[in-house]
Parts: C-alpha cells; sequence; structure tokens
C-alpha cells in the first residue's frame, strides 16, 4: 500500500485481524462476547478526539501540521476499535457495505428539519 491509497473495509477489516494476530495471546478473543467492551475502547477514543477539538479548537487542527497529525491519529484509533467491534460480530464487507449504502439511502430521502420539529419535547 503507497501513503496516497484509499483503504476499503476489506483491507481495515484485514488489518484489524493481521494485529490481533500478531498480539492474540495477550488480548481478548476475537468474539461477540468481547464487541461490548470495544465499543466502549471507540468511545474512548471518541472522547480523545473531542478533547484535541476542545483544547486547540477548529483552525489549529486545519492550520497546524502537529495539531492535524494527533487528531487524524485519534480517529484512527476510533476506527481501528471500529473495525475490531465489525470482526468480533463477524460483519462482513459485503455485509456493511450492502447495510451502510441502504441506511444513505434512506438518509437522502428524509426530512430532517421536519423530523425534529414534530419530536416530543
Amino acid at each position: 500500500m503507497t501513503e496516497d491509497s484509499n483503504l476499503n473495509i476489506s483491507e481495515m477489516l484485514k488489518f484489524s485481524m493481521d494485529l490481533w494476530e500478531k498480539h492474540k495471546d495477550e488480548w481478548a478473543p476475537m468474539e461477540p462476547e468481547k464487541g461490548k467492551n470495544f465499543i466502549l475502547y471507540m468511545i474512548e477514543e471518541i472522547g480523545e478526539v473531542i478533547a484535541v477539538i476542545k483544547k486547540k479548537g477548529e483552525d489549529e487542527i486545519m492550520n497546524n501540521p502537529a495539531v492535524r497529525d494527533h487528531f487524524v491519529e485519534e480517529l484512527c484509533d476510533v476506527m481501528m476499535y471500529y473495525m475490531d467491534t465489525l470482526n468480533r460480530f463477524k460483519v462482513s464487507p459485503e455485509e456493511f457495505s450492502k447495510a451502510y449504502v441502504k441506511k444513505f439511502e434512506h438518509n437522502m430521502k428524509r426530512d430532517y428539519t421536519k423530523q425534529y420539529k414534530e419530536m416530543p419535547q
């Protein structure tokens, strides 16, 4: 893979499995029962993304290369735990892609303004 490549879901899931294979003797098993823990780890990483935004702000993220690198690295941590979760629940790239497109198409038809106005308060 070159530095200018775009990852796809299959590659990301494979990277997740490769890393787990390397550390499987020390890390949690690749089973659904451990999936919720990885969602919690992912949420923790989302908190770190939020911390960068709060502490450094949007301008620093967009214009300071060191801050931007840290911000993107934290986003990568989020994605890595997300891929670990998908692997633990044996979600295939095809299954994920099909559901993603279906949800996207549903969202494209939604009227968010109307939906939120009709929500009970």
